[in-house]
């Protein structure tokens, strides 16, 4: 009994070896996945400068902003929260913000 027992002890913990070797493979797995995934999407910095100088042109045309027509803007959001989809509608808030002094 006492050889079935430890038998039995040392089949499991290989068993929880195996599974948990298995699981951290699946982990690496998925990261790298997920890195892969987050690599591909493009990286749209801020470019302060060439907002700023789209904002005085439009100013100084008087040109009146539109109000907002995509798709990504939700409540709470600031224009910031728009560059992780799109520059323009980045910019566009900006100058938006900039004219009316509130976001859309």
């Amino acid at each position: 009994m006492h050889k079935f027992i430890t038998l039995l002890l040392f089949l499991s913990s290989v068993f929880m070896q195996t599974a948990f070797a298995n699981e951290e493979d699946e982990m690496a797995a998925m990261q790298k996945k997920l890195n892969a995934e987050v690599m591909e999407q493009p990286f749209l910095a801020e470019e302060p400068e060439k907002v700023e100088a789209y904002i005085q042109e439009s100013l100084k045309k008087k040109i009146k902003p539109p109000p907002y027509r995509g798709n990504y803007w939700r409540p709470g959001y600031t224009c910031h929260d728009l560059l992780r989809y799109n520059w323009r509608e980045y910019r566009n808030c900006m100058y938006y913000y900039r004219y009316y002094g509130h976001y859309y």
